[in-house]
């Protein structure tokens, strides 16, 4: 029985890869303190890249994969595809590229898009030709300016670090001495017309807000709170021209308390909690007005990057990756103070850093958006044209080729 059907029967799946790394701690140096991984020997593989990933997973870290695979198909390079699936609560069901996966690994560099924790687990599990002799590249998102002590042992396992943003590249870089690239997405957003207000059962005359988080792992640092307590700074209860749409996935009652005790009065208030196929994510962000996040931290921010792409304006906190991609001409930008962690908050420590939006800014924007036509349409405009230009799949791909063909 391998370690991921042993610790299904051991550990409860919420709780599986937090327990997993203590049950099995001690596995798991032992292999990180004894593998030699062979150097790269270039002579041995066909050049190319072999991305192994959790393509089928239904997050923003399936959806992070799925877009590098984007781009490296419409590069020059030579790829395989092998899905892994994610342990835990996470649905493996996006179909994407199931015509694609394959489980030999020919070429000579791997791209391995997995989590630091995720892989130093992994590792006991493959396959030690999988890494011997091969130039091994992990794909990393990590939303701080401080990068984990604990995952720092996963760095010896490879020979480079990607990243989609120069913030997440700086965190890492003051951590080691190899490589770190910043390879960003080519944002795509596909939508379906069916997917239209009357499917999710919004209203048709009420300018909407929405937020979105993920019960399980996001909810602290998406920080729907704070976006709810700017709608109710804006709003009043009674007041029937606006709405607040709210997105979550693993949306159990328990979790969802603070968030419906905070709206209490407010009637024009619309739960999501089913957990949808991309394209009917990314109609609901453009079926609705304007998208709201007062992040605390971004690794990226892709859904701000999807929503701007299909016209939907954005509230955001002016801190972090997602500044790499938004500005005051294109996005209503909220200002921030820091705030430290006082405790820890799993992965993030005690004495770490993180923004906490003002929600009275948040507000006024709130109000000018539903009120100001001429402002609204312009910063739809031109977030549009901005993300079409600065994302475009000719610059990602660019960058990708010019990386790979560096690696001798």
């Amino acid at each position: 029985m391998g370690f991921k059907e042993t610790a299904k029967k051991l550990i409860p799946q919420k709780l599986l890869l937090k327990r997993a790394l203590i049950l099995y701690r001690h596995r798991v140096n032992t292999v990180l303190k004894n593998r030699v991984i062979k150097p790269y020997n270039s002579s041995l593989f066909p050049k190319g890249v072999n991305l192994i990933g959790p393509f089928k997973a239904q997050i923003g870290l399936g959806q992070s994969c799925r877009l590098l695979a984007n781009a490296i198909k419409e590069s020059d390079v030579d790829y395989t595809f092998e899905n892994f699936d994610l342990i835990g609560t996470v649905q493996n069901g996006d179909s994407t590229f199931d015509d694609e996966f394959v489980k030999e690994t020919p070429y000579g560099i791997n791209i391995i898009h997995m989590e630091p924790t995720e892989l130093m687990l992994r590792c006991v599990e493959f396959d030690e030709n999988l890494w011997n002799e091969r130039y091994n590249i992990a794909f990393w998102l990590w939303e701080l300016e401080e990068f984990p002590n604990e995952w720092t042992p996963a760095i010896n396992l490879v020979d480079e670090i990607w990243t989609p943003s120069e913030f997440t590249s700086e965190s890492i870089r003051k951590v080691t001495d190899k490589p770190v690239v910043t390879i960003p997405y080519n944002v795509t957003a596909e939508t379906d017309a069916k997917y239209d207000r009357k499917y999710f059962n919004l209203p048709e005359d009420k300018f909407l807000f929405l937020v979105m988080f993920d019960a399980n792992s996001t909810m602290i640092r998406k920080n729907p709170l704070g976006a709810i307590e700017a709608f109710k700074k804006a709003f009043s209860p009674d007041d029937d021209s606006v709405g607040i749409v709210i997105k979550t996935n693993n949306a159990e009652e328990k979790k969802l308390e603070p968030v419906k005790k905070l709206l209490e009065g407010y009637k024009n208030v619309y739960y999501i909690t089913d957990i949808l196929e991309k394209k009917a994510v990314n109609s609901l962000i453009a079926d609705v007005d304007v998208f709201v996040s007062l992040h605390r931290a971004e690794g990226f921010g892709l859904v701000m990057a999807e929503a701007m792409l299909n016209g939907t304006v954005c509230i955001a906190t002016n801190w972090s990756s997602n500044t790499e991609f938004m500005n005051k001409d294109i996005a209503c930008m909220v200002d921030y103070s820091f705030i430290t962690l006082e405790k820890d908050m799993s992965p993030y420590r005690k004495g770490a850093k993180w923004a906490d939006a003002n929600t009275d800014e948040a507000a006024d924007y709130m109000k000018r958006l539903c009120t100001d036509k001429e402002f609204y349409d312009d910063l739809s405009k031109k977030a549009k044209a901005y993300i079409e230009d600065k994302l475009s799949m000719e610059s990602v791909k660019n960058l990708l080729e010019k990386r790979i063909s560096e690696i001798k």
